[in-house]
């Protein structure tokens, strides 16, 4: 799929990119520091910022989350391949790299349907020579779509870990629950559930002000409990691994969260507050700012 996928006409690709609305994939590279993402782009980071002004510390221990958690399946769980559903752009430390440090054989699928993800998935395809990458252009709602091109370079008699993280908050039920289902009644025993998800349950009134600038911007933006994020676990057989679900820098911490960019203080002082979050430290972390769960499962 990745050779069909990367062989798309550029133009027909270009066409597909609306950078007039905001895309979840692209805000996300906002608060991550990333170059990818157009100016509607930025300023739903911004208004969301505004909302709350730690809130990029949800979008960044996500991210540290999903290293923590890659690491425990391939290092304690000996996990040797990765389905990644919502991948978003490519950044530093995505999830081939992480678990191909620990074992180069290590097989990952990535999957998105935001056109200009697709655009940069050779960052996402180099593997190293005794493992394997691939990409697949589709859409989360289409699970069929997705596990028959998986199948392509995944084997589905081993286990498998399917990685959900920070995209179901951008699905309405129960369409979430059944494409869960779908996907995970297709893996293996021994296979492992990774899931991230933003939540009202820990401090509701931060993350419903940035709800608002969401949801005013035409996103589905559902925030879910901690006993809702455990059904995704609980009804398709999946045995929560410890600590359960908890916010996200609770997650077996290891205090290996990556430090910023040292830069000269006069240079962050010109710069506005969405472009400053690249160099904040997420280390100072507190529990008055974390608003997404993370957990992982196996299925026995």
């Amino acid at each position: 799929m990745s050779a069909d996928a990367l062989r798309q006409d550029p133009a027909e690709l270009r066409r597909r990119i609306d950078t007039t609305k905001a895309h979840p994939a692209r805000v996300y590279d906002v608060f991550l520091g990333g170059k990818d993402n157009y100016p509607a782009d930025r300023n739903a980071a911004a208004a969301a910022l505004a909302a709350n002004p730690r809130g990029y510390l949800d979008v960044r221990h996500n991210r540290d989350f999903m290293r923590r958690a890659v690491t425990a399946m391939a290092t304690d769980d000996g996990i040797r391949q990765f389905l990644d559903i919502g991948t978003g752009l490519p950044t530093q430390d995505n999830v081939h790299q992480i678990a191909q440090r620990i074992a180069p054989d290590t097989r990952v699928v990535y999957v998105d349907n935001d056109p200009i993800v697709l655009a940069h998935a050779r960052a996402l395809l180099t593997s190293g020579p005794e493992g394997r990458t691939d990409y697949i252009d589709a859409d989360l709602a289409d699970p069929a779509q997705i596990l028959e091109h998986a199948r392509e370079t995944l084997d589905f008699d081993r286990p498998i870990a399917l990685v959900l993280a920070a995209v179901l908050h951008f699905v309405e039920a129960p369409e979430a629950y059944d494409i869960v289902r779908e996907l995970a009644d297709a893996l293996p025993s021994g296979s492992r559930l990774v899931l991230s998800h933003l939540t009202e349950d820990l401090n509701p009134e931060k993350i419903r002000a940035v709800q608002r600038t969401y949801t005013e911007r035409g996103f589905t933006f559902v925030l879910r409990s901690r006993a809702e994020v455990e059904r995704f676990f609980e009804e398709n057989g999946f045995i929560l691994d410890e600590p359960g679900v908890v916010p996200a820098h609770h997650w077996r911490p290891d205090g290996g969260a990556p430090l910023p960019e040292q830069v000269d203080a006069a240079y962050l002082d010109s710069l506005d507050d969405i472009e400053k979050v690249r160099y904040r430290d997420i280390n100072d972390v507190t529990d008055a700012d974390i608003n997404v769960y993370g957990a992982s499962g196996r299925k026995p």
